[in-house]
């Protein structure tokens, strides 16, 4: 049980590119005051939280509904996730107009720039993988759906410390991190599209 939370906690949390989403959330919230930033890291947070615990649910009704093999579904995300993960390396900032009465938590900040096409792929895969390891038993699916609440979170308060410590998150620093995180989506990606391709040579 613990493995299965440290794992998927992990690659949860890379796969919500959070290094990134704290970059942008700082851009975009650059001319507002602390309160408000506030509330956008916390409206983020559950937005994001809400969608990654939704999409893990429908993840096995949405294989049965259109007839994808969850092979075919893994080359295809990963794929997807993999050119998230080259934009992410080049450091190509999403570009997005934000008036001042706009609220922009669950769209473009929770949606698509925390939890975009890529993740929602690969957290349609961690579904229906998780349910063929463990022969759906409740304990599994608690202890993932734990894990992914938990990596929703952590995003959160990542970007509620930065609403205050901005001055401190150096735009080098923030890049480097970024640029890392790029590299664990991209080999995440590798080995979602190698176990697809490994199981249909089979």
């Amino acid at each position: 049980m613990t493995q299965l939370f440290i794992g998927t906690y992990i690659k949860v949390f890379f796969l919500l590119t959070p290094f990134f989403v704290i970059s942008t959330f700082l851009s975009m919230t650059s001319g507002m005051d602390v309160r408000r930033r506030e509330k956008i890291a916390v409206r983020t947070a559950l937005a994001a939280a809400a969608c990654t615990l939704g999409v893990y649910l429908v993840g096995n009704q949405i294989f049965k509904l259109f007839g994808i093999t969850l092979d075919a579904f893994r080359v295809g995300a990963g794929t997807l996730l993999f050119l998230s993960a080259v934009s992410l390396v080049s450091g190509r900032a999403a570009s997005f107009t934000v008036s001042d009465d706009e609220d922009i938590s669950v769209v473009p900040l929770a949606v698509p720039i925390t939890v975009g096409p890529g993740t929602t792929g690969a957290l349609l895969v961690l579904g229906s993988d998780v349910s063929q390891s463990y022969g759906g038993e409740l304990w599994a699916h608690v202890t993932t759906l734990v894990a992914l609440l938990a990596a929703g979170l952590s995003v959160g308060v990542m970007l509620y410390v930065a609403a205050r410590a901005d001055r401190f998150l150096r735009p080098m620093v923030m890049s480097v991190l970024t640029k890392l995180t790029g590299l664990v989506v991209a080999s995440i990606a590798a080995q979602l599209v190698f176990t697809g391709v490994r199981n249909f040579m089979r």
